[in-house]
């Protein structure tokens, strides 16, 4: 009831504007006695059967927040209290850009779908380091760091700016993804083609190799690759050693299917229920290619259903991020609770 109300309102407003205002209020609202109790007693739910080991790290449930829904690390405290078993922080870059120009965020109501063409908006890699420092203290659930480059670094000088980002944050997180896959950055979605893609991997994967504790590193793809760009990709991802992939991003295509043709027209990547099937094809695909790279599913999870469907196409974990603007802080809690009773 509570949610249903607070959309109404939050839905009358700019979209991008109704994210800021809505998680600041929550994030006011545990500063409230009483009310603060409430919200934290009203998110509370772990179960053992929800517990995931991944590539050295032990997931309290598979449950993650997915990248550009926090990109600076602003809400953390409030995120770790939603449930959520890992936080994906940015696309976070080396400098900061204020993206591209509003509006930038457009709600497909009936198609419970978003287009987004943010452009890496966020306020550079060393102001999320020093967020991520204070937030240690605090630290109660798995953070991985989502790394891309600066727009006006061209995709020579691209494995220098992924480089830079990785170094300010390997203290501070648990993973790496590796963003090559955005549709809202000019030219990026090049550095997914096979011989740079390995240029890239293998270089950060170099670095890491440098660290006492190595984090594991994930490369996050975009849906509108074919089979044969697929294999190319895990191609690399075998070869540099990586462990995994997170699928997928968001999609430049428009399914025939969708209601809001007009508001379809805009550019940039679609996310939401519009993307489910066809992510969950892409984890089916790259599962029956390759048995043992670990893959994050992601696109188009409202419940639990949808959550069932990612795992049972060979994903090990889930991310939302759509599905919490339509369902709420609450969702995060109900997709567990349908986990466990469909175990």
């Amino acid at each position: 009831m509570l949610w249903t109300l607070l959309k109404k309102i939050f839905f009358s407003l700019d979209p991008e504007r109704a994210h800021y205002l809505s998680m600041n209020l929550l994030q006011l609202g545990l500063k409230i006695p009483g009310i603060s109790n409430w919200l934290i007693q009203s998110w509370k739910f772990e179960h053992p059967a929800l517990q995931q080991n991944l590539d050295g790290m032990v997931f309290k449930n598979p449950v993650g927040l997915a990248a550009g829904f926090d990109k600076d690390g602003r809400w953390l405290h409030l995120l770790q209290q939603l449930g959520f078993g890992f936080i994906e922080v940015g696309t976070v870059t080396p400098k900061p850009q204020s993206g591209n120009p509003k509006p930038r965020l457009f709600r497909l109501v009936k198609d419970q779908s978003v287009i987004n063409r943010m452009g890496f908006n966020n306020n550079g890699v060393e102001a999320l380091a020093k967020r991520l420092s204070e937030f240690q203290k605090h630290k109660n659930v798995l953070i991985g760091g989502n790394i891309g480059k600066n727009k006006d670094s061209s995709n020579e000088e691209a494995a220098a700016d992924y480089l830079k980002c990785f170094h300010a944050l390997h203290q501070y997180v648990d993973y790496f993804a590796i963003n090559v896959s955005s549709p809202n950055t000019a030219n990026l979605r090049a550095l997914q083609d096979k011989e740079p893609l390995m240029q890239l991997l293998i270089k950060l994967q170099a670095a890491n190799q440098n660290y006492p504790v190595p984090k594991p590193i994930y490369l996050k793809i975009a849906p509108d690759l074919n089979k044969e760009q697929i294999l190319d990709v895990i191609d690399a991802a075998i070869q540099s050693g990586i462990q995994g992939l997170i699928l997928t991003n968001t999609t430049i295509s428009r399914p025939d299917f969708l209601l809001e043709k007009e508001k379809a027209k805009e550019a940039g990547g679609l996310s939401g229920k519009a993307l489910s099937s066809l992510t969950t094809d892409i984890i089916k695909t790259v599962r029956e290619a390759n048995s043992t790279l670990s893959i994050v599913g992601v696109g188009g999870i409202f419940n639990g259903n949808d959550a069932v469907q990612k795992l049972n196409a060979g994903a090990q974990l889930i991310q939302v991020y759509t599905g919490m603007i339509f369902e709420g802080p609450w969702m995060v809690k109900k997709i567990k609770k349908e986990l466990v009773r469909m175990k």
